[in-house]
């Protein structure tokens, strides 16, 4: 019998687990303001009784309207689970020789304040560049909404080489550095069919560029999923959260789940797809391997770059590979022209991917395929033969 007043310790050996989870928000756990009702049967299996995740968890959106711990408290009201969110300007943190630049914005909510919480010291807005040259804005903005504007503008700066005071210069090359997050060209709310993304502004802004130039619009960064920067980004929080936990065995294995296949599918495969070659590039068998495969050794010494900016910035992966899983919530349309074997390749499907993604087959091919986000938990949870305590 235990003298009263005393406490008796129990320890239970909690399996650490080897893996890490990259959710999609719209389309996977929620729809609009409306949360997935299989999103809250996914988080009872992954949160113990203290409310803590059982396994590293990231939230990575390609939204862009609002400050990150804006997006996280939004979260964690809908489902109740802690919050560890990345949105698609996230990345910008990491390109920190930009930071000092003088920097014209544009986009929606908050953009000054989100500029300067992600590094940029110097900051313009759209709407502070109206009001400093009244004359390059033609649009009645009683009568029409912002977009024209912002295209007319941007497409000022980049012609005039920042020099708003001079006319338009359409053989300046190279153009002033354009970094854009969110490539979404559609995304899922409470509507029935899927709603015009950030991609679509990125869209008519290469398009008007070109007609005037002749010329491609150059992209110093693109950031929101599919890049690459966006899965560097989330893997390091993973990493982060098990060093936080204290686990001695590193992550290796990364599961991203999402409605999207030119997103979510294209950039956890293109991801893998890195992670894959850094394990080549360490083996002299494999490389020759993957360049008689391709017939070019010119992905190697690219990837080489990319290290060399993560090992300055949030220092190299633990991971090995990024499976995708896909869920049948959102975008995705399980009745639409893809193949219902997800071995076979997809080819049919029209690619909504950016222009600067080209589009190739293996990296819209799901690893799986399920119903919904609790399916996708009860397969990887299958898959690693973890079993919470």
């Amino acid at each position: 019998k235990q003298p009263k007043g005393a406490y008796v310790h129990v320890w239970v050996d909690v399996p650490q687990p080897r893996f890490g989870l990259l959710f999609d928000i719209d389309g996977v756990l929620v729809r609009g303001r409306m949360p997935i009702p299989a999103a809250k049967k996914s988080f009872e299996k992954l949160v113990d009784s203290q409310g803590q995740f059982l396994v590293p968890v990231v939230f990575v959106t390609n939204a862009g309207n609002c400050l990150r711990q804006t997006k996280a408290d939004q979260l964690s009201h809908i489902l109740g689970v802690p919050d560890q969110v990345i949105m698609s300007h996230s990345p910008l943190r990491m390109l920190k020789k930009f930071h000092d630049k003088c920097v014209l914005v544009s986009g929606q909510g908050p953009v000054l304040e989100i500029a300067k919480n992600v590094g940029f010291k110097n900051v313009v807005s759209i709407d502070m560049l109206r009001e400093s040259f009244p004359l390059l804005d033609m649009v009645d903005h009683n009568r029409r909404p912002k977009l024209p504007t912002n295209l007319q503008l941007i497409v000022d700066v980049l012609l005039t080489n920042g020099n708003l005071g001079s006319v338009h210069n359409t053989q300046n090359n190279p153009h002033l550095p354009l970094l854009a997050c969110n490539m979404d060209l559609m995304w899922m709310a409470e509507a029935h069919s899927p709603r015009f993304g950030h991609g679509t502004f990125l869209v008519c802004l290469e398009n008007i560029f070109k007609k005037i130039t002749g010329k491609d619009l150059k992209y110093d960064a693109l950031m929101g999923k599919p890049s690459e920067l966006t899965y560097h980004f989330a893997e390091y929080l993973i990493r982060s959260q098990a060093m936080q936990r204290q686990w001695k065995l590193p992550i290796t294995s990364l599961y991203a789940i999402g409605d999207n296949l030119m997103t979510d599918i294209y950039g956890a495969n293109l991801y893998n797809r890195y992670l894959e070659e850094r394990v080549a590039r360490k083996n002299p068998k494999a490389i020759a391997k993957m360049v008689a495969a391709t017939g070019s050794s010119t992905a190697v010494p690219q990837e080489e770059e990319m290290d060399n900016l993560l090992e300055s910035e949030l220092a190299l992966p633990s991971a090995t590979s990024c499976k995708s899983v896909l869920v049948c919530t959102g975008v995705y349309n399980p009745n639409a022209a893809v193949p219902s074997d997800a071995n076979d390749c997809i080819k049919e499907t029209v690619f909504h991917g950016h222009r600067d993604f080209r589009f190739d087959p293996a990296l819209v091919e799901p690893g799986f395929i399920v119903h919904d986000v609790a399916d996708a938990v009860d397969l990887i949870f299958e898959q690693e033969k973890f079993v919470p305590q």
